[in-house]
């Protein structure tokens, strides 16, 4: 009897652990840390399992956490939940190690839906915690966006979190494989007939030496003749060359002239002598992106030798090197020379003039280089006068190893170093662009005050579309200081040949076509440096093409300098600004800098589709009619008056000229 008692009993336990196994296995929890941090993309820096983006631990408001994943802005962490998940739980916060206050916000996306946001965070502000239901919810993504003010410092914590699951989860992919496109160029072979293409406005102090080279296109022999120069100015008729010395204040309208056997052209250039120089973003080339520390003279000069054969008549002017070149220690009088890779710098500067163009060099207000070498700290008069003395053009100051100096650093703290440099450079009867290198947010802020014309509002760039939207999409923050003689650096042109200085292999740049046309045209919109870093020896025909089409680059070297205004729509942005003719540039981008792919089964179709993007004139105070002329083409589009319409490729860009008709 309790045989049988025993055995239905058996049975019965048997049944009942059947019926709620189901519900026993939704108490199995997934903690985010022991998922495959490697398909999370952010947009600087490595995410880190229990750590911060830094490699410290994990700290938000003086609490240390054990578990979680550090990670930047912006990042994008997508997973399949396989339809199984209960709920997400835990907590968010800007890390403390972190000089600055980046500001950021948390979003969870549920399904293509935001289901959670922490609202704006940075540094100091208490672990926000968060449980959400993710019942029936098949895919989840994990986001960090920038706060307002672009993605430095933006150093984010995802703390404690776990999910209540009955399966697996699984990290995905949030970037489609990237379909091969063909290089194409848009831009038309330049004519014969004399084109003048270099920039209407000119600045120099008195008693500085004067250069400045009338970049023109067209078949050679050119005779170039210059009208009302003033006294001390003179021309070379065969290169097109003015040199000399002003000592004499003012503005000066001088006439230059370009002719061949085909025709002519002209142009007015405005001499402005006074205390400002750089009064249109700076064109030219860095030895970084392409060689790194192993820069050396022959490298150097093998790049103006090519922008003298290819780009100096598009206006590409500067021939910079970046890190690399200094000595192991200053000599007995404080002279930091070069080193064994460079044996004479003044001659170096000296076979860079004598092409017409111009010389940069690299330092840092602290002891060291950002690569180790030795930086300016306490020798910045005597560096100014050696610069100058072998014919400098151009300094770009990377904030590199100040920190020693200002172990807590305030925005005031790193003005300060820049200024005195600033004070060093204007005692040197030599004109010098000065970069503000990278440094701290909000930059623009102060970097003007600190005698900068230009200088850098964000992280180091590189041939990621993620980085570069990153980048490029939120310099609105910063755009209202621009002006000529001051303008945002959103760092170099990631395009041609590239990837040594980054420790990678050479390889051509990873953006597509598209969006290398898209990079460029942003970066002239923003009146941004034109600065490129690619192996000039290995240049192929679509990144020549793309670095000479003479009306995109002149949105960038507009004289007005206005700054250029952001509206988002919905299938991407509308960037444009108002030049000085009264004419308007736009540019119509494919750009979503969050974007994340829910299924790489449609990463195909995605790439493939034309996407309307429309603007009504009037968001642009635009009445009456407009001829508007397509500027990679270079060709008219017809007139408008109310309504334009484009179809953009994926990633890319339509840009555009609004020309009044009166």
């Amino acid at each position: 009897m309790f045989d049988k008692k025993d055995r239905i009993m058996k049975k019965y336990n048997f049944l009942l652990i059947l019926l709620f196994l189901p519900l026993c296995a939704f108490s199995k929890k997934v903690w985010l840390d022991e998922l495959n941090v490697n398909y999370l993309l952010q947009d600087w820096g490595s995410a880190q399992v229990n750590k911060s983006v830094l490699g410290t631990s994990l700290e938000v408001a003086g609490t240390k956490y054990e578990r979680g994943i550090g990670t930047h802005s912006i990042s994008r962490y997508l997973l399949n939940l396989h339809g199984k998940a209960k709920s997400i739980s835990g907590l968010v916060g800007a890390d403390d190690k972190n000089d600055f206050g980046g500001k950021m916000e948390f979003m969870i996306i549920a399904d293509k839906k935001i289901i959670w946001q922490s609202g704006i965070m940075q540094k100091g502000t208490p672990a926000k915690p968060f449980s959400v239901n993710l019942k029936n919810v098949q895919k989840v993504a994990l986001l960090v966006t920038e706060g307002g003010d672009g993605i430095m410092y933006d150093h984010a914590d995802w703390l404690n979190v776990k999910f209540e699951t009955s399966g697996n989860i699984t990290p995905e992919s949030v970037l489609p494989e990237k379909i091969t496109t063909e290089k194409y160029i848009l831009t038309p072979k330049e004519k014969e007939i004399p084109k003048i293409n270099s920039p209407k406005v000119f600045g120099v102090r008195p008693n500085s030496p004067f250069l400045y080279t009338v970049a023109a296109t067209g078949k050679r022999p050119i005779a170039f003749t210059a009208y009302q120069l003033p006294d001390g100015l003179s021309i070379d008729k065969e290169t097109g060359r003015i040199t000399g010395l002003l000592k004499k204040r003012g503005t000066y309208n001088v006439v230059v002239r370009a002719d061949n056997e085909l025709g002519g052209d002209f142009r007015i250039v405005r001499i402005i002598v006074g205390d400002k120089i750089c009064l249109t973003p700076p064109m030219g080339w860095n030895s970084w992106n392409c060689w790194g520390l192993s820069v050396n003279d022959q490298k150097v000069k093998n790049a103006a030798d090519f922008m003298s054969r290819n780009l100096i008549n598009h206006g590409w002017t500067y021939v910079n090197i970046d890190d690399g070149w200094e000595a192991e220690k200053r000599t007995e009088n404080n002279e930091l020379l070069g080193n064994s890779k460079f044996p004479d710098f003044k001659d170096l500067s000296d076979y860079i003039h004598s092409k017409g163009l111009k010389f940069g060099i690299y330092s840092s207000p602290g002891s060291k280089t950002c690569g180790g070498y030795l930086g300016s700290y306490k020798h910045e008069e005597q560096d100014a006068r050696t610069w100058a003395n072998w014919g400098v053009d151009y300094l770009k100051y990377d904030y590199c190893s100040y920190n020693e100096v200002v172990p807590v650093p305030t925005e005031d703290l790193i003005k300060e170093p820049y200024a005195i440099m600033k004070k060093a450079l204007d005692r040197v009867n030599r004109d010098i662009t000065y970069c503000v290198g990278f440094g701290a947010p909000n930059v623009w802020n102060w970097a003007q005050e600190a005698g900068g014309n230009f200088w850098r509002t964000t992280r180091d760039i590189t041939d990621e579309w993620n980085v570069v939207t990153a980048i490029g999409c939120f310099q609105d923050v910063c755009a209202s200081v621009t002006k000529p003689s001051c303008f945002n650096d959103p760092d170099m042109l990631v395009v041609g040949r590239l990837g040594m200085g980054w420790g990678a292999k050479a390889h051509d740049s990873y953006l597509t076509p598209d969006e290398q046309y898209s990079h460029i045209s942003l970066w002239c919109l923003l009146s941004a440096p034109l600065l490129i870093g690619c192996d000039m020896d290995n240049m192929d025909d679509f990144t020549l093409n793309l670095l000479t089409n003479d009306e995109v680059i002149a949105i960038d070297q507009d004289p007005a300098a206005m700054p250029a205004k952001k509206i988002l729509t919905e299938n991407g942005q509308i960037w444009y600004k108002p030049l000085e003719d009264g004419s308007v540039a736009v540019g119509f981008f494919n750009i979503d800098p969050y974007a994340i792919v829910w299924d790489q089964n449609e990463s195909v179709q995605i790439q493939t589709i034309k996407y309307k993007m429309a603007l009504n004139m009037t968001q642009l105070g635009l009445k009456g009619n407009y001829m508007v002329r397509d500027l990679w083409r270079q060709k008219e589009l017809g007139l408008y008056n109310d309504y334009f319409e484009t179809d953009v490729p994926y990633h890319g860009v339509t840009l555009v000229k609004f020309s009044p008709i009166k």
